[in-house]
């Protein structure tokens, strides 16, 4: 059982700056799913760690129908994307005044879009907040840190008849507490914006986080139709405070500080076309095989790691170091549009509209492993496990996509998590990894 110790020093400085540097990188990442250890050291202090049972969340996955099915959605879109484009240069270069419009690098906006409205967010499972409990669908999301979730009366929040969401009703909980402070997120497409509000959280049937910050979204716009056709009705956010929305402290770092958890981690098991767990507190060792080996963080504020390579056919990223976010917010893995490119390239997939890649379902068998190597040492994917497959389409898992500093060049999403067990510490500043049985 971990302990925290005690130690102080001023860390607004670095927060300031980081969060002054991050603007740029918050409006393209943490809207994917919108996911400082010196700043939780520091505020939480000695903590003594009681013993009480881990417990874990079913975790329940999209089918790859619906999958497919968005990605058919987004090649249509970008199709009218293009005639239109090209009918505004017809008239005379409208095309170039509304692409400055909407700021200087549409490409790079437009290609972030796909993963940063939780569009390829696949496992999602259940919470409750208030007294009595009200019952939500959420994306833990460790790529994020505030928990939202729809308030009764929220516009774009689904419909009666698809996509209907759980809505929060603070006149129903004996627990509620007024906060009021103003809450937005900024997505691609929006926004999405609502008000802080306190009440007690409880994750799985027993954890219960009492006075929990979070916010009652009352638009939720911002996420188009990957919310209004989705299955969460919410997010729970995994990352750090550091990078939270008016420094909220996260639900974890709370269930740290209120001793409902033995051990200061968190895992993710994710069940191919089955569903997944999450465990709250340790970890089930009969989810993996072997020994759990433990990678530093580079950053603890997304879960981000140093990453020394990525090799597949003739592709290799090269010997320079990269970092990672561990993303358990998508389903897909991110890197560098040019090495993306030419990953795809050497495993036979195409590039589609949308910038996504496609590959010829035939071909799928064929695909060689793709091996991340991190500290040292190879983690593979074999080849047919990085293609989401269903009505005759094979997406390749894989994007391209250009963060500015300080974003991430690389996110290691379900693809990843689902070939092997994950551990995340928060408070040694670790992610651990096993292959997953």
């Amino acid at each position: 059982v971990s302990v925290f110790g005690q130690q102080s020093f001023s860390t607004q400085p670095f927060r300031s700056v980081f969060r002054l540097s991050s603007f740029v990188f918050h409006s393209l990442y943490i809207n994917m799913k919108l996911s400082v250890a010196s700043i939780l050291l520091a505020s939480l202090g000695a903590v003594s760690v009681s013993v009480s049972a881990k417990s874990t969340v079913p975790l329940y996955k999209r089918a790859d129908e619906e999958m497919i099915a968005a990605h058919l959605k987004r090649e249509n879109e970008a199709l009218l994307s293009l005639t239109a484009e090209r009918e505004q240069e017809q008239n005379g270069g409208a095309k170039e005044d509304a692409r400055a419009l909407r700021g200087s690098d549409q490409k790079l906006q437009s290609e972030s879009e796909v993963i940063k409205d939780y569009a390829n967010a696949q496992y999602y499972g259940a919470i409750s907040i208030g007294n009595p409990p009200q019952s939500f669908e959420v994306i833990f999301d460790t790529g994020s840190s505030n928990l939202w979730v729809p308030k009764v009366g929220c516009t774009h929040c689904g419909n009666p008849f698809f996509g209907k969401k759980s809505k929060y009703n603070h006149e129903k909980s004996q627990t509620y507490k007024e906060d009021g402070a103003d809450f937005e997120i900024m997505y691609g497409s929006g926004s999405v914006s609502g008000f802080f509000s306190v009440d007690s959280v409880t994750l799985a049937d027993d954890m219960v986080v009492t006075g929990q910050r979070f916010a009652e979204v009352s638009d939720a716009g911002g996420l188009g139709m990957a919310y209004a056709l989705g299955k969460f009705d919410g997010i729970l956010g995994l990352g750090f405070t550091s990078i939270s929305i008016d420094g909220t402290p996260t639900v974890f770092e709370n269930a740290i500080k209120e001793n409902v958890v033995d051990q200061p981690v968190f895992s993710f098991y994710l069940g191919d076309n089955a569903p997944g767990e999450l465990t709250f507190g340790g970890y089930d060792v009969t989810k993996f095989e072997g020994d759990l080996t433990s990678v530093k963080l580079d950053a603890a504020t997304y879960w981000q790691i140093k990453l020394d390579k990525v090799e597949a056919g003739s592709f290799s990223s090269g010997s320079a170091a990269a970092t990672a976010i561990v993303d358990s917010g998508t389903s897909l893995i991110t890197g560098p549009r040019d090495d993306i490119a030419a990953l795809a390239s050497a495993v036979g997939a195409k590039p589609a509209m949308s910038g996504e890649y496609t590959i010829d379902c035939s071909k799928v068998d064929d695909i060689p492993d793709i091996v991340f190597t991190i500290d040292g040492k190879p983690y593979t994917i074999p080849g047919p496990g990085a293609v989401i497959k269903a009505s005759g389409v094979c997406l390749f898992a894989f994007m391209g996509i250009n963060f500015p500093p300080p974003g991430p060049q690389w996110i290691l999403g379900d693809v990843f998590m689902r070939e092997y067990y994950t551990v995340f510490n928060y408070v040694d500043q670790t992610v651990s990894f096993a292959k997953s049985k």
